[in-house]
């Protein structure tokens, strides 16, 4: 997606890069509506000390997600993916959050998986 917005497009429509943005942005989408029930299901299996701690960051992840997705779902309902809209979506509020969210999340829980 970065790559793709650097290149100054004006549509998605006839390029090799345009067809895989929006398969990215679908892929992500479909992604993120079981995130959350993913995660629970992990947390679960790992069997940790405090599930009540993962659980309230875990719907913390959720609402972020379900931001995020509205931001994609809004990209991909556009009839044309400039390389700006896609720039704008990556420095996006709602994506970053999300980011920031399964950063932390993979830490602890490799963490967790290491010592355990």
């Amino acid at each position: 997606m970065l790559a793709y917005a650097a290149q100054g497009l004006p549509t998605d429509q006839g390029s090799g890069s345009g067809a895989q943005v929006r398969e990215y942005l679908r892929k992500a989408d479909g992604a993120l509506s079981d995130l959350a029930a993913f995660l629970t299901r992990f947390v679960d299996q790992l069997g940790v000390d405090s599930p009540a701690d993962y659980a309230g960051f875990i719907a913390v992840l959720e609402r972020d997600a379900r931001d995020a997705q509205a931001a994609i779902r809004l990209v991909l309902a556009q009839p044309a993916i400039s390389s700006q809209l896609v720039d704008n979506l990556n420095a996006s509020i709602h994506l970053r959050a999300l980011l920031t969210d399964l950063f932390l999340i993979d830490e602890v829980l490799k963490t967790h998986q290491r010592l355990a």
